[in-house]
């Protein structure tokens, strides 16, 4: 996260001072654990797989987001904090502990965020959920029926366009809508000339609609967050973070900067949000369909 952060212009002086404070975002993945890093911060959770009430995380991939998103990095002296560790939170569990999961549960924990979402004041919906197995028309109507309701009921809701690319029309399912922000994969040239990273298997449009997706790209190979297997330890913790890549991993990343412009215009409404997002991305003068807009960038969003 230090290198990413860098990347999107997110340890630049003029976006320093804001945090995510008093912005609540709301994540359906795995669940979340007990991490150091986001200690205080998880406001609600409620579990759509085994009907459990503690909070949890039996897979690993929904802290590691969580973690992008709003970890202040307390187990790392701040090096691998998030791009808002200010933001509260509020989890959905709709995958098991393979990660896997139904289109019941999901359609159920979006719901759940549509009928909580003043109660809370959630502003930021992430789904890094590929969704790329639901081949008939019927499910991916569904689906898009339900994010398009909670961005019609003013959430920011952010996607990721799965993992199954480089083909075209190969966004992920969710991913599809024109109202959603829709995040690929682009590391910017980092890698140098390292065939195994995530730009390479990022989904890319256009959609079968013909509509240009994704809406922007972030980072998101070998991303340093938090570890579902941290443990406390004699002066500090052990296997508090660890890697993984991929899409599910840029899109907190935008989650996260769209926290941080909310927290400097709070009462900016999503449909702004995403016009500056989208208006201040760094064009990495990749193909549209491989960059969108071009990458997230935090500096220019915010000044």
């Amino acid at each position: 996260m230090f290198r990413v952060r860098q990347q999107i212009g997110c340890d630049a002086e003029e976006t320093g001072m804001y945090t995510g404070k008093n912005v609540v975002a709301a994540i359906l993945d795995t669940g979340i654990a007990l991490h150091p890093d986001l200690k205080g911060r998880v406001i609600g959770f409620r579990d759509f797989t085994a009907a459990r009430t503690a909070v949890y995380d039996d897979c690993g991939h929904g802290t590691h987001v969580a973690g992008i998103l709003a970890g202040d990095g307390k187990a790392s002296g701040g090096r691998y904090r998030g791009i808002a560790p200010g933001c509260q939170l509020v989890i959905g569990k709709v995958l098991n502990f393979n990660g896997d999961g139904n289109l019941s549960d999901m359609l159920a924990g979006m719901e759940w965020i549509y009928e909580i979402r003043r109660e809370y004041d959630i502003r930021i919906l992430n789904i890094s959920i590929g969704l790329n197995d639901l081949e008939d028309t019927e499910s991916g109507n569904l689906l898009l029926k339900a994010v398009e309701k909670l961005w019609d009921a003013g959430i920011i809701v952010v996607v990721a366009a799965g993992n199954k690319g480089p083909g075209p029309m190969s966004i992920s399912p969710v991913g599809r809508s024109a109202k959603v922000i829709t995040v690929g994969c682009h590391d910017g040239g980092y890698f140098g000339e390292r065939t195994d990273i995530c730009e390479n298997y990022s989904g890319r449009g256009p959609t079968e609609f013909s509509m240009k997706k994704p809406d922007l790209v972030a980072p998101g190979t070998d991303i340093m967050s938090c570890n579902v297997k941290c443990r406390r330890y004699y002066h500090g913790y052990r296997n508090a973070y660890t890697v993984k890549s991929g899409t599910s991993m840029a899109t907190p990343m935008v989650a996260g900067a769209a926290a941080l412009f909310l927290e400097k215009y709070p009462e900016a409404a999503n449909e702004a949000v995403k016009r500056r997002l989208i208006y201040t991305a760094t064009d990495l003068k990749e193909p549209w369909s491989k960059q969108g807009w071009g990458m997230v960038n935090i500096k220019n969003l915010l000044t």
